[in-house]
């Protein structure tokens, strides 16, 4: 092979090969984390709103969890309201009437997803960290995928 071909050969193949180890390790960092259910909440500066969020990596396409997780919500219609549904973004919010959350599933890869769950905080009520991880929680049970609540 020529010096200007091998040149152009490694040009074109040595980008390709590292951006593939690039996205390799961030699959595998992501599969790592997997299952683990992180919480985090902010109260309001004045004691107004906040915020309450928990978002889990789960091994399963976007799609799939997207659907289980507004399956989950249909089927439990006396406990929990649909209030809106996009699905091409993949955003559900809900209420059990005292609270509100939202979720979405976003992809990481073909057949990884993390979902992210938030709900907004009222000091006149009790947290809604339960509400957010326990939707978290129904939706890997559904898929079969463990899932743990993080306490660090």
């Amino acid at each position: 092979m020529p010096t200007r071909a091998r040149f152009l050969f490694a040009t074109l193949v040595f980008p390709l090969i590292v951006t593939l180890a690039a996205q390799a390790q961030w699959v595998a960092v992501a599969r790592a984390v997997s299952g683990r259910i992180q919480t985090m909440q902010q109260n309001g500066a004045n004691g107004e709103g906040g915020f309450d969020v928990a978002t889990v990596v789960i091994a399963a396409p976007a799609q799939k969890v997207y659907e289980i997780a507004l399956q989950r919500i249909e089927a439990h219609s006396t406990q929990v309201k649909l209030v809106e549904n996009n699905a091409r973004r993949r955003i559900v919010a809900f209420t059990n009437g005292a609270q509100a959350a939202s979720l979405q599933a976003n992809p990481l890869g073909d057949k990884l997803t993390q979902l992210v769950v938030a709900s907004t905080l009222d000091p006149t009520q009790a947290s809604a960290t339960s509400l957010v991880v326990k939707s978290i929680q129904n939706v890997c049970t559904e898929l079969k995928v463990e899932c743990t609540l993080q306490n660090d």
